[in-house]
């Protein structure tokens, strides 16, 4: 029994590990279909691709004791949606018009911007630790929004990224507050519904479909980076807990961007490298936060 334990332990150490990595290949993956692909249509296909993909294949997680979603939980799903369509829109914008590396370091200010809601919607705690490293994140994506040539000069694409970790923080806290019903359930009405309202946005500002061997490709991106990914998380999760799997998780942004300098061969400027450092000494922070609060 014991070592049966100890199995599913590890496994749902790897399971995190895995759903980082594969979400931090969806960055550089998305920056070479943006030369193919129009940037809101290529958002709906993403969507639709996990969507599509949970609805059509066997379940990775199967809870028989959790609840489907309810009338109580509408205003909540809306809302999530309508974030979501908001977010995937702005970073793809904001991916064709900056590094991929500064993408992926970026996607960091999704973690301020959710605990910052959490703790004025949600009411809850914010310690000294995780309070500092969202300083400290919050600094270095500053940092990132600035242009290294000598002056003051914003970085349009950078910024439109940090609107999406805006929507998306707060995103994540309304889909928390219906965490508690059918987690495929909830991927699947993200994936279909923000996909269609992306598609939507795409076709009325005059977006064309692509081929349709990049519209495969962009809907099996979606499926391995967006619906697999959940499905590992949510395993995790569910065995190891929230926070810790929340702190593996956020290896997530380096790995994208290792993957990013490594695909795609970009060469970032300085205030890059001054981000980095600052985004690795915040995640530590954030990460012995989260095993401690999950401790005890």
């Amino acid at each position: 029994m014991k070592l049966l334990s100890l199995n599913k332990l590890h496994i749902s150490v790897i399971s995190a590990v895995l759903a980082a990595f594969l979400y931090a290949i969806f960055i550089p993956c998305a920056k070479i279909l943006g030369n193919y692909v129009s940037n809101a249509i290529l958002g709906a296909l993403l969507y639709l691709g996990a969507g599509l993909g949970l609805l059509f294949t066997s379940p990775c997680v199967r809870n028989k004791e959790i609840k489907s979603l309810t009338k109580k939980e509408i205003p909540y799903t809306v809302a999530m949606i309508i974030l979501d369509i908001s977010a995937i829109v702005l970073l793809m914008f904001g991916i064709s018009l900056t590094t991929a590396a500064n993408v992926s370091l970026l996607s960091n200010l999704e973690l301020v911007t959710t605990a910052i809601a959490a703790f004025y919607i949600f009411k809850e705690k914010v310690s000294v630790k995780l309070f500092l490293g969202i300083i400290l994140i919050t600094i270095a994506g500053i940092i990132l929004t600035f242009e290294a040539n000598g002056s003051f000069v914003f970085n349009f694409g950078s910024i439109l990224v940090v609107l999406s970790c805006v929507c998306w923080g707060l995103e994540n806290n309304c889909t928390k507050a219906i965490s508690s019903k059918d987690t495929r359930q909830i991927t699947i009405i993200k994936g279909l519904f923000s996909g269609m309202g992306c598609l939507i946005i795409a076709f009325l500002t005059g977006e064309k479909l692509p081929e349709i061997n990049f519209i495969f490709i962009s809907l099996l991106l979606g499926f391995i980076s967006y619906g697999i990914s959940v499905c590992l998380y949510i395993y995790s999760q569910r065995h190891i807990g929230a926070a810790k799997t929340g702190a593996l998780y956020s290896i997530a942004p380096f790995a994208g961007v290792f993957l990013s300098l490594f695909i795609l061969n970009e060469r970032p400027q300085i205030q890059f490298y001054i981000a980095l450092s600052i985004m690795v000494f915040a995640s530590i922070l954030v990460i012995s936060d989260s095993f401690k609060r999950d401790n005890s």
